[in-house]
């Protein structure tokens, strides 16, 4: 019996690129066209972030809502009814969607909703640039990979577009939400292990994701610190 420390990540690893690409193929052709609306849903967050008008309390709620239909979609269509079949710890992965998707419909309910106030430049642009790649690169990137376009993962559809799309939004908003990007970044984490365990090209993304979006989240909240602690002088 081999011991445990002879063992690599692939030899835990319960299904194959082949498999698990399929497993997008086939969800893509059982809810088609469910993949224009999340898509549309998802334009419309990234078209109101590149307008600036989400400063409108109206419109931070209707971001906040996208974004809790879509995790709580993939917690239950993906994770729980699909992914499970091939990864024993897909339930757990469910249960964590469906739980963001429950703190991000709370700000939902919330009279100001989320707020979208100007941000520094760069936290700015990676915020835009996460949005735009979970709703528009990815479903590109099957066939950039030599997958057909059957295999495409969509935002509100699949996690990685999801997760990605929610950090690059989350970033944009203002206010003590940093919270708010653990599960999202926990996920890119996984992902991005799980992908580069398989030697998939696509892991680069979600590894990206969660780079960029804990190191802005690390710069806004040591900056919101450096704020909100009091300065001291000398006493005489």
């Amino acid at each position: 019996m081999s011991e445990w420390w002879t063992y690599r990540l692939s030899d835990l690893l319960m299904f194959s690129p082949r498999t698990y690409h399929r497993l997008f193929e086939l969800m893509n052709a059982e809810i088609w066209p469910m993949q224009v609306v999340t898509i549309a849903a998802g334009l419309a967050v990234l078209g109101l972030a590149i307008l600036k008008s989400t400063r409108r309390a109206a419109h931070g709620r209707v971001v906040a809502a996208v974004l809790a239909a879509a995790w709580i979609v993939v917690a239950w269509a993906y994770h729980f009814e699909r992914y499970a079949a091939i990864n024993t710890g897909a339930p757990y992965y469910a249960a964590g969607f469906a739980l963001e998707a429950v703190l991000l419909a709370w700000f939902v309910m919330r009279r100001d909703g989320l707020r979208f106030d100007p941000l520094p430049a760069p936290v700015r642009w990676i915020g835009l640039s996460l949005l735009a790649a979970g709703v528009v690169l990815y479903p590109l990137l099957a066939p950039f990979t030599g997958r057909p376009w059957t295999q495409a993962e969509i935002f509100g559809v699949a996690p990685d577009p999801t997760a990605v799309a929610t950090i690059g939004a989350l970033l944009l908003a203002s206010g003590h939400i940093a919270w708010l990007l653990a599960l999202p970044l926990l996920w890119c984490a996984i992902s991005a292990l799980t992908l580069w365990t398989m030697e998939v090209p696509d892991a680069a993304v979600p590894a990206s994701a969660f780079v960029l979006g804990a190191a802005m989240a690390i710069r806004r909240w040591g900056a919101s610190t450096a704020v909100a602690l009091p300065t001291t002088g000398p006493t005489g």
